[in-house]
């Protein structure tokens, strides 16, 4: 089931069944099909059915695991994370616990990777403050960046 929004105040509610072909769950899941592939292949959505022509046939478990996924590289989970909160989230006996030692490895990571990213702004905003700008050919930007 999809909802959109087609007021603030209204929803529409559409069931979509499938089975779903390739470019119908990629639309459906808001991915690619080349990644849907990608996920295939890396064994976090499960291999499909085929039609007797070869083609996938997804149902709405895999469009929404799809839509899991997505939302997961969206937050930034890396490939191997993703696999784990797969398992966790198709466990039903999971323990809460491990989904937030995830989630907060990948804060933490977050927070590093940020740290080191306003490092480089303030160093590359330094280096633009003492460059003129002008005609001339000395450049501090660039001598910074010689050592």
């Amino acid at each position: 089931m999809t909802t959109s929004l087609k007021s603030p105040e209204k929803f529409v509610i559409s069931v979509i069944a499938g089975p779903f072909n390739i470019g119908q769950a990629a639309s459906q899941s808001g991915v690619s099909a080349k990644m849907v592939r990608h996920y295939e292949s890396l064994g976090l959505l499960p291999a499909v059915h085929r039609t007797d022509a070869g083609y996938r046939q997804y149902g709405e478990k895999e469009v929404h695991t799809l839509r899991f996924i997505r939302r997961a590289r969206t937050l930034g989970f890396s490939m191997l994370e993703i696999a784990e909160l797969l398992k966790l989230w198709q466990n039903q006996q999971r323990a809460s616990a491990d989904v937030k030692r995830i989630a907060l490895a990948h804060v933490a990571d977050l927070e590093r990777r940020i740290a080191e990213m306003e490092a480089m702004r303030q160093t590359l905003a330094e280096l633009a403050h003492c460059c003129a700008g002008n005609n001339r050919p000395d450049c501090p930007i660039l001598s910074g960046l010689a050592g």
